[in-house]
């Protein structure tokens, strides 16, 4: 005889994640010991410090608050769950006593779900154990889930998990040399000649309190001392090549390829948080990287650099979004999409402005830097989105001022259009370096940032929040450097600035409204759809924004980046800058996967398309927003905003 309560628990269960994951046999085997049980409105299902029951939970129907005290005070609702919700994971997989408390909100339904049966399920399907892992840090402060992951696979399990997604020999890590020799830069060049014949190296890093300065190698000593240029005696700063270009240790083998050929060199600096700002720990060189073959990032940077016409450009950009498409296909992490396609692109708009130079009149006046901002300057520009972008050119006389910024804003005319050309909208608010008010000399650039610094009002912020995320895609970085070194420096022990950062971070409140319920636009051509830049990128985005210029740290842009250095930088807030470092690129990796799926800009997303599991990841996102907006509104004192 057929058990029809199971089977009408199953027919529930499997429209619902993870239970769509699993077989029918599976699905019946589970919903025919599933315990159904009935609450009345306000009836507590486990307290704060219970031993962890035998069963995780799922509402059936109903409502169920998760509460938890707030520095020892009342309990507050820091989630509610609704029909197809799990909540109460912690005995499968922390095997810990609960440490929120569950409590019906209306009279309610709610399966529960045997631990003993469940768990073979979960470790012979890893796809089912990392949603619940991912449920379960909804409800934590810590949406890193390798504790947790460990307490519910074995090792072994988690091994086979990290091969399987790391399977594309263009993501391994990069091997790199650890034991590098160095030298300061006063060290004579006969000196450092002599150790590497000793050595049998091939280059020497120059190091100033083991920070790396500049690179020798035999190339340097070929052309600049058997030539005659320099003594054997000169110091080997005169003849180093400066600045060097560094990356971090977990640098992948397609990223140092394309760096590689990107910057015409030969050999590139490990440091520990990949700015040329830290301590070196190792060095990769073109002989340790072997070129993949096929149609991969190496081939499309060669074409890239290869392309004389804007078509052959285009051309390429296309392929880049193929290969975007199937990083996000095979669910390859976030930070290495990132790297990559945002290195591509570079190369792009790099290409774009070389084309574009050589089909003006005469070479430039003076030495100028193309600055790209906003997303692209972050590292996080993976569709077609509008351009930003400006110029700053070296400082001239006032008589030459005018025309050596005319010539700028005709190449810009030239490199926005073919931009454009590639799929680059152009920015509705002209914020391109074709507008005169965005191609300055140096002078003028700086005059502009004091202003905007000094009066803070909420078009300078805005302002600030597009053009302090720059950075240098062509030209000469002695200009970019200089120019975000005055912005330091006026920005320092600044308070009424920060605070007024700071209040553009609390201009869009957490997205869940009542309930849970998403707030959408209620008006205009997105009406209904939910602007997921609007209200969730850019409050986490301008958050780190303000968070990591307050420690005056430099040379690193990308959200997630700057969240895991202010991790470093505030170990007692550690977990909830690491949660916000993940949220920055689910919320990226979201935008990007729906940009895709619909060929747009993937900001607007129509809510009833989304499956259950899209609705919970964005679900945690959001209680992320509200927390970091917390602590920014109490740093700052900001108490009467959110």
């Amino acid at each position: 005889m057929k058990n029809t309560i199971a089977l009408r628990i199953a027919d529930f269960l499997k429209n619902h994640p993870p239970f769509d994951m699993l077989s029918k046999e599976q699905l019946l085997e589970v919903s025919s010991r599933v315990q159904v049980l009935y609450y009345d409105k306000n009836k507590v299902i486990f307290n704060e410090n219970d031993e962890g029951h035998n069963q995780f939970y799922v509402v059936h129907k109903g409502a169920v608050a998760l509460q938890k005290r707030r520095d020892g005070q009342d309990f507050t609702t820091i989630d509610n769950c609704d029909e197809g919700d799990i909540f109460g994971l912690r005995p499968l997989i922390a095997r810990e006593n609960y440490v929120i408390k569950a409590m019906t909100r209306e009279e309610s339904i709610v399966y529960g779900i045997p631990i003993a049966t469940f768990r073979p399920i979960v470790e012979q399907n890893p796809q089912v154990g990392n949603f619940l892992i991912e449920s379960f840090a909804s409800n934590t402060e810590n949406p890193y889930s390798e504790e947790y992951r460990k307490k519910l696979y074995t090792e072994e399990d988690i091994d086979v998990q990290l091969q399987t997604t790391t399977d594309l020999s263009d993501l391994q890590p990069t091997k790199y040399v650890k034991n590098v020799f160095t030298c300061p830069p006063e060290e004579t060049t006969q000196n450092v000649a002599l150790l590497m014949r000793e050595k049998n190296i091939g280059s020497v890093v120059i190091t100033h309190e083991e920070i790396p300065v500049g690179i020798v190698t035999d190339r340097d000593l070929k052309n600049k001392i058997v030539t005659g240029d320099f003594p054997i005696s000169t110091p080997i700063r005169n003849i180093m090549t400066t600045p060097v270009i560094c990356y971090p240790k977990n640098t992948t083998i397609a990223q140092a390829q394309i760096a590689l050929m990107k910057h015409k060199i030969g050999h590139l600096c490990i440091t520990k948080d990949g700015t040329p700002k830290s301590r070196l720990i190792g060095l990769i060189s073109e002989h340790d990287i072997t070129v993949s073959q096929g149609n991969n990032p190496s081939v499309l940077m060669k074409a890239i650099k290869r392309a004389s016409k804007t078509k052959h450009l285009k051309r390429i950009h296309e392929k880049i979004m193929i290969l975007l498409k199937g990083y996000i296909r095979q669910n390859i992490p976030l930070t290495h999409i990132s790297r990559i396609i945002t290195e591509l692109n570079d190369a792009t708009i790099k290409r774009c402005i070389e084309l574009s130079l050589a089909k003006m009149p005469e070479t430039p006046p003076v030495k100028f830097a193309w600055m790209s901002l906003g997303s692209q300057g972050r590292k996080e520009q993976l569709l077609h989105t509008d351009q930003d972008n400006a110029i700053v050119f070296e400082n001239v006389v006032d008589e030459r001022l005018e025309e050596t910024k005319a010539y700028f804003i005709a190449l810009a005319q030239k490199v926005t259009k073919r931009l454009n050309t590639l799929g680059y909208e152009y920015c509705p608010a002209d914020m391109m370096a074709s507008n005169p008010k965005w191609c300055l000399s140096l002078d003028e650039w700086k005059a502009q940032f004091t202003k905007w610094i000094a009066e803070p009002g909420d078009d300078e912020i805005l302002l600030c929040s597009i053009f302090f995320d720059f950075d240098i895609s062509y030209g000469d970085s002695t200009l970019t450097d200089i120019l975000g070194k005055h912005i330091f420096e006026k920005t320092a022990q600044n308070t009424y600035f920060f605070a007024m950062l700071g209040k553009s971070v609390l201009q869009n409140p957490s997205p869940l409204g009542f309930f849970r319920q998403f707030l959408v636009e209620q008006n205009g051509e997105y009406k209904d759809f939910f602007d997921l830049k609007k209200r969730a990128i850019t409050p986490i985005t301008d958050a780190g924004r303000v968070l990591i210029l307050s420690h005056q740290i430099q040379h690193i842009n990308n959200t997630a980046e700057r969240f895991e250095k202010l991790a470093e930088l505030e170990p007692e807030n550690k977990q909830l800058y690491l949660s916000c470092s993940y949220t920055s690129k689910a919320l990226l990796k979201f935008r990007t996967k729906h940009g895709l799926m619909h060929n747009d800009s993937g900001r607007y997303i129509e809510l009833s398309a989304l499956s259950k599991e899209e609705k919970m990841k964005l679900k945690r996102c959001f209680k992320t927003i509200r927390e970091i907006q917390e602590l920014i509104k109490i740093r700052y004192k900001l108490t009467s905003f959110i």
